[in-house]
C-alpha cells in the first residue's frame, strides 16, 4: 500500500508553524508533493523534512513557488522542469521515479493566470502565460502517459492546478463564470488534457457526485465555515494505478483556526504492488 498526497502549503515556514510536521507524522504518508513551498533549502524550519528523501524545484523567484517531493520509499531519480524556458526559473514542477516501484510521480504548481483583458496589459500578460504553460503542460503529460503504457511503469501528478474542473468542483459556480481557474477555456483545457492523456481523476471518480470534495478556501470572511471552496488540487493518474486506489479524500481541519494551509492535503491510498 502506497500513501501519496498532495499539499500546497502556502510557505513551507508559515505552515511548519501550525503544525505541520504533527499531522504528516500522524498520517503515516509515504510520498507527498508539495506546493508553495516558498523557501530555498537552507531557509527551511530545523527538523521540518527529517527522514524523508526530499527532492526540490525550488524556482529563481524569490518568497515565490517552489514544488517539492518527499519520499520515504526509495527514489530512483529526480527530475524538474516542464520542458520550456519560458518557466525554468519558476519552480513548478519535479518528479521522482520511485526505485522499489514501477512509478513516476509528479509535483506540479500551475500558474493561477488571470481574466482576459484587453484594456489591461498585465492581466492579458497573466493569462497568455498561463496558457503558454497549459499547452506545453498537456504535451507534457501525453508523453508522459506514453512513455508509462509503452515501458511498464505508471504515472502520477499531484498539485495544485488552479482550475476547477466543473461546476461539482466550485461552491460558488454561478458567480465565478468569469473568474480566473473557472474561465470556459480553463475547463475545456482539462476536459482535452484528460481525454487526450488517459489520466484518470481520482478524487472525482472515487466520489463522482458529489460537491467537492473542496480543497481551497479563501482566508476571508466565512468562506471556510460556510465550506465555499474550490477543488483545485488533483491526483491524475495512469489507469494501471487508478485501478488500485482504494480510498481518497481531502484532510479539510476541523475549523479555521487549525488550519495549515489556505489549501488542505489530498490524500489517496493506492494498493499498488511493488
Amino acid at each position: 500500500m502506497l500513501r501519496i498526497a498532495s499539499h500546497n502549503v502556502n510557505g513551507i515556514r508559515a505552515t511548519h508553524q501550525r503544525g505541520w510536521v504533527p499531522w504528516v507524522n500522524a498520517r503515516g504518508i509515504d510520498v507527498i508533493g508539495l506546493q508553495e513551498v516558498r523557501a530555498t533549502p537552507n531557509q527551511y524550519p530545523d527538523g521540518v523534512f527529517d527522514g524523508w528523501d526530499v527532492h526540490v524545484d525550488t524556482g529563481e523567484m524569490k518568497g515565490r513557488n517552489g514544488v517539492a517531493l518527499l519520499s520515504k520509499t526509495p527514489v530512483a531519480a529526480s527530475r524538474t522542469g516542464i520542458g520550456l524556458e519560458e518557466f525554468a526559473g519558476d519552480g513548478r514542477y519535479v518528479e521522482i521515479d520511485l526505485a522499489d516501484y514501477p512509478l513516476t510521480i509528479a509535483s506540479l504548481y500551475l500558474p493561477k493566470g488571470d481574466v482576459p483583458d484587453g484594456e489591461s496589459e498585465a492581466k492579458q500578460a497573466k493569462y497568455d502565460r498561463k496558457f503558454r504553460f497549459l499547452a506545453r503542460l498537456a504535451a507534457l503529460l501525453a508523453e508522459k502517459a506514453d512513455e508509462a503504457a509503452n515501458g511498464g511503469r505508471e504515472f502520477l501528478i499531484i498539485g495544485d492546478f488552479n482550475i476547477a474542473r466543473s461546476e461539482l468542483d466550485i461552491k460558488n459556480w454561478k458567480g465565478n463564470l468569469n473568474s480566473e481557474g473557472f474561465l470556459p477555456e480553463e475547463r475545456q483545457w482539462f476536459a482535452d488534457m484528460l481525454e487526450t492523456t488517459g489520466l484518470v481523476d481520482i478524487v472525482r471518480t472515487m466520489h463522482p457526485d458529489q460537491p467537492g470534495p473542496y480543497s481551497w478556501w479563501s482566508w476571508r470572511g466565512q468562506a471556510f465555515a460556510n465550506d465555499a471552496g474550490w477543488r483545485i488540487d488533483y491526483h491524475l493518474a495512469t489507469p494501471g494505478l487508478a485501478a488500485t486506489a482504494v480510498t481518497s479524500g481531502v484532510d479539510r481541519e476541523p475549523s479555521r483556526d487549525e488550519r495549515l494551509s489556505d489549501h488542505a492535503p489530498v490524500v489517496v491510498d493506492y494498493d499498488f504492488p511493488a
